[in-house]
């Protein structure tokens, strides 16, 4: 649960969430859980990651919690609003960004989209007009203001996509992959500007992404969702102790040398080129980037750098094994031999609670994946 939030003014909260699809194998009917049992609480101006693999359950999480979706069991309310039942209420208080979609009209200008949203939203046209001002200085959208939708480059897009879904102030902004195909500036400026509204006005985000960097940068606290569980819920650097995942620097020489070893708090993965360019896993918890590339710099020229953030797969799969590592230590051997032990750490998985406290692991399923 969030500090500081309690069940009255949590702008999310889902206890036991459900949902489950019918799908046909054959001649039988096989019932799937997308959401299993989720259970966690968002209070007022959090920003929390939400992250999993692909199929891990986060869009039909999201799609409950606007109402798009009804829960097949357990209970869900977004602003303290029921989604399905009070929707339309609901819409004036959510903003919603999916990077694939949008929400502009597409041969329209994005000015024209914006007073359409407005209407929408029941903004009168003052309002209106001093929320679209006040977007359009912080977003740089003054330029392309006037132009059709359709022609926009994708980081124009993106900023008018987050525009339109903060024009009306929501208490709660959902963004499902709003970087996705940006270059750097882009996710920079777009990032720096989420951080200022967070800030300015409260806003609480709830962010699903791939892109490690911009939950490093923009969300104090994660959840992992592994096939419809909860399987962590806490601060990002506490994920990082959990699963051990690294980020990796890669660095381009002004010149070959032996592999970069020696350096503290990293360990050397690999040389390419005859040396000229070389990948070191950095220990995010003991040392930084700067400090590891200042020791590189002091050795040899370094004429270029990128930084590679942990891949969301590896790391839901990270925090899984450490799941069943820590449920098979706790079980411990069981009578009868190895089979037996095996058995017990496998129902000792099955039967925790469906999220742990924050900053611990919640549980794992039954079985392990490949």
């Amino acid at each position: 649960m969030s500090t500081g939030s309690t069940v009255g003014d949590a702008v999310i909260r889902t206890e036991g969430l459900t949902r489950q699809f019918t799908r046909r194998e054959g001649l039988r009917k096989v019932r799937l859980s997308a959401v299993d049992g989720l259970t966690v609480t968002v209070g007022p101006g959090e920003a929390v990651g939400y992250i999993g693999a692909n199929g891990a359950g986060k869009s039909t999480t999201i799609k409950m919690l606007v109402g798009i979706l009804l829960p097949t069991s357990g209970q869900v309310r977004t602003c303290g609003l029921e989604p399905m039942a009070e929707r339309v209420r609901l819409s004036r208080q959510v903003g919603v960004v999916f990077g694939q979609r949008s929400q502009l009209w597409w041969d329209l200008p994005v000015a024209e989209s914006f007073s359409i949203l407005g209407a929408v939203h029941r903004l009168s046209p003052h309002d209106e007009r001093a929320r679209t001002v006040e977007l359009v200085e912080q977003l740089e959208m003054g330029p392309f203001l006037s132009t059709p939708v359709r022609q926009l480059s994708l980081g124009q897009r993106m900023r008018a996509e987050v525009a339109a879904a903060l024009l009306h102030r929501p208490r709660l902004v959902i963004l499902d992959e709003p970087t996705i195909g940006l270059d750097v500036v882009s996710k920079q400026r777009l990032r720096e500007f989420l951080r200022a509204e967070r800030t300015q006005h409260g806003t609480t985000l709830l962010l699903t992404t791939h892109d490690m960097g911009d939950v490093a940068r923009l969300c104090p606290r994660v959840l992992v969702i592994d096939r419809g569980r909860l399987a962590y819920d806490g601060a990002l650097d506490g994920l990082s102790r959990v699963v051990g995942a690294r980020r990796v620097l890669v660095v381009d020489l002004d010149e070959p040398v032996e592999d970069l070893t020696g350096i503290a708090h990293t360990e050397h993965l690999a040389s390419e080129a005859g040396g000229l360019r070389q990948r070191i896993a950095v220990d995010s918890e003991a040392t930084t980037v700067p400090e590891v590339l200042a020791a590189v710099s002091a050795r040899v020229g370094v004429r270029d750098l990128a930084v590679e953030e942990p891949d969301i797969e590896d790391v839901v799969r990270r925090v899984y094994l450490a799941q069943a590592g820590e449920g098979q230590r706790s079980v411990g051997p069981a009578p009868g031999g190895a089979s037996g032990g095996a058995s017990g750490a496998s129902g000792g998985a099955r039967g925790g609670a469906s999220g742990g406290p924050r900053g611990t692991a919640g549980p794992a399923s039954g079985t392990l994946g490949s």
